[in-house]
């Protein structure tokens, strides 16, 4: 069916909220081809899109088509699903109350109840009331750190964690299959509630949510009064549930962003929600100026992901990448657990395939074994759940992009968790007379100057989307042989599920699930990798290197971005 004829369509609808057709009416043709040429597809981190009108954007019915299939499934998979519920949470965003309470209709009307937070929550508690109610699955409402215009869902299963590709095929199949959004029967939110079907719950799940992360403290006894800390939330779900932590932890020094704790789907004080950006600090650094703090910490809308500035030896507040903070947070839990004795004789840390190697480098000098993933923190969950009721014992996960789990209570990367821990961090090593910056300093002296870049490409509408294709076909049919000045050793092909050593053309089968990613490793060590976005109209170079001095590895950093784009631009021009 042509986009024309599903905007025509849409716009017959008799029954059509005013507000959605009003946009109808005043689309552009290309608003209309980008609005209808796709429905929207779940990637890395669930189902994103702009809000609107159309069967590629988020809007009240492509939230019923998207919560018909997953009740679907859940009924067919999940035993006792009716009884044992789902678990819907939702954050700050443009519809997200509306897009949550209408998930809750569709289950309910299936007979799965439906437990609701009365109020915006965290992504990582909506996993821990999945895992505490032990309930069917679970669904969450946001588009994390996409643009205002953006809202999104994630599902969740009964281990509360996103479903993995072999799961979430079977309810994309079903979602699919129904052909007519419109005709989906929901009842009344009234009805559902009287029917005791649509539950409404808050404080018990925080209590004890808010107990489980405060137990993660390793020196609970550490001087905590001497730091000082500056904390935004920048609009989202984190500000309660942090400062509850922290304050209940006995750090007296909590400074906080007060004009971004105020929930805004607008995100009006920055440019873009999302602690990678260096731009989303400038009202933390300018108080932490202000009261001389010792660390900035930043979290996303949905309070899964945290960013932080620390000083550095001229006074200056340096932003840690996700790779530098995840190091620095696996360093301190286990050199802290070992003094302690209380570190596991087994256990296992995980990262993504497009993780800095330094965190791998501090697990193995433990003597932790090191599992690469995909990137999306949902096989990170998957792997916590394949590991219970062996020897090994979960110790440490995370993603490059400032995502990290330290207690697997929770099955999604979780900034609440990981603020408390950084910042005991902080507090130990001030303790001790150093910063976090100075740690990091010794984590290059003893295992290499690790140093990563990530490039993003904006590429926007169905055009855009033919483009990021055209990137990953063009490497994967034409491999290059060099890159800044060093030899192509080793390609993996994510899709075909096989690495080439180009040296003597001999192959190995990649056990992880097919995805469109392409690694390419140098001779010297250094690598890099393409993949589209799986939440964001982008395509996505990650590149990683290791060198014995900093300047060196900042520049084969720069001599790999340069040489890569310079084929990406020649591919999109």
């Amino acid at each position: 069916m042509s986009f024309e004829t599903e905007y025509q369509k849409w716009l017959g609808q008799e029954n059509l909220e005013s507000y959605l057709k009003d946009q109808l009416e005043k689309m552009t043709d290309a608003e209309k081809e980008d609005a209808f040429y796709r429905s929207l597809e779940f990637g890395t981190g669930g189902m994103r899109g702009v809000v609107g009108p159309g069967t590629n954007r988020m809007n009240v019915y492509t939230i019923r088509k998207a919560n018909e299939g997953f009740a679907q499934y859940l009924l067919k998979n999940v035993e006792n699903a009716k009884e044992r519920g789902i678990v819907i949470a939702y954050d700050c965003r443009h519809f997200s109350p509306e897009f949550a309470m209408e998930s809750a209709k569709v289950m309910a009307s299936h007979g799965i109840k439906a437990y609701v937070f009365e109020s915006l929550r965290p992504t990582p508690e909506l996993s821990f009331a999945v895992r505490h109610l032990q309930a069917a699955g679970g669904i969450v409402v946001t588009a994390s750190h996409n643009p205002p215009e953006y809202n999104g869902y994630k599902i969740y299963d009964e281990t509360g964690c996103q479903l993995v590709p072999a799961d979430a095929d079977q309810v994309i199949a079903l979602v699919d299959a129904i052909d007519d959004v419109f005709s989906i029967d929901v009842q009344s939110e009234a009805e559902l509630k009287e029917a005791g079907l649509i539950q409404m719950i808050g404080k018990e799940i925080d209590d004890v949510y808010t107990e489980r992360v405060k137990a993660l403290e390793i020196n609970p006894d550490c001087n905590k009064k001497d730091l000082k800390i500056v904390f935004t939330p920048l609009h989202g779900t984190a500000n309660m549930p942090v400062r509850r932590v922290l304050t209940e932890c006995g750090y007296e020094q909590l400074h906080v962003v007060e004009e971004q704790c105020v929930p805004d789907a607008n995100f009006s004080t920055v440019k873009s929600p999302n602690p990678e950006e260096a731009s989303a600090f400038e009202m933390a650094i300018h108080l932490g100026k202000e009261i001389d703090a010792d660390i900035l910490i930043a979290t996303d809308p949905d309070a899964d992901r945290v960013g932080l500035a620390v000083k550095n030896p001229e006074g200056e507040y340096v932003l840690l990448t996700g790779n530098q903070t995840g190091a620095i947070l696996i360093h301190y839990i286990l050199s802290q657990k070992k003094a302690h004795g209380t570190l596991p004789a087994k256990g296992k840390v995980f990262n993504t395939i497009v993780t800095s190697d330094m965190g791998a480098a501090i697990a193995r000098s433990y003597g932790y074994e090191v599992v690469s993933t995909l990137t999306g923190f949902k096989f990170i969950g998957e792997q916590a759940r394949l590991i219970e009721g062996t020897d090994y014992e979960y110790i440490f996960g995370y993603e490059e992009s400032y995502g990290y789990l330290i207690g697997d209570f929770v099955r999604d990367k979780d900034s609440v968790q990981s603020v408390l821990m950084c910042a005991e961090a902080a507090a130990y090593y001030k303790e001790h007379g150093q910063t976090l910056y100075d740690v990091l300093m010794e984590l290059y002296d003893t295992y290499g100057c690790y140093r990563e870049a990530l490039v993003n490409i904006t590429l926007k509408g169905k055009e855009g989307a033919d483009k990021i294709q055209a990137i990953l076909a063009d490497f994967r049919e034409f491999t290059p042989i060099t890159i800044a000045g060093k030899e192509v050793v080793a390609v993996e092909d994510y899709k075909e599920s096989i690495r080439t050593e180009l040296t003597n053309d001999s192959t190995t089968t990649i056990d992880l699930p097919k995805s469109n990613v392409l690694k390419y490793t140098l001779a010297d060590g250094s690598w890099f990798v393409l993949r589209p976005s799986g939440t964001e109209p982008k395509a996505k170079i990650y590149i990683g290197v290791i060198a014995d001095e900093l300047e060196k590895a900042d520049e084969q950093v720069a001599k790999i971005k340069e040489d890569v784009l310079a084929r990406v631009n020649q591919i999109i021009a």
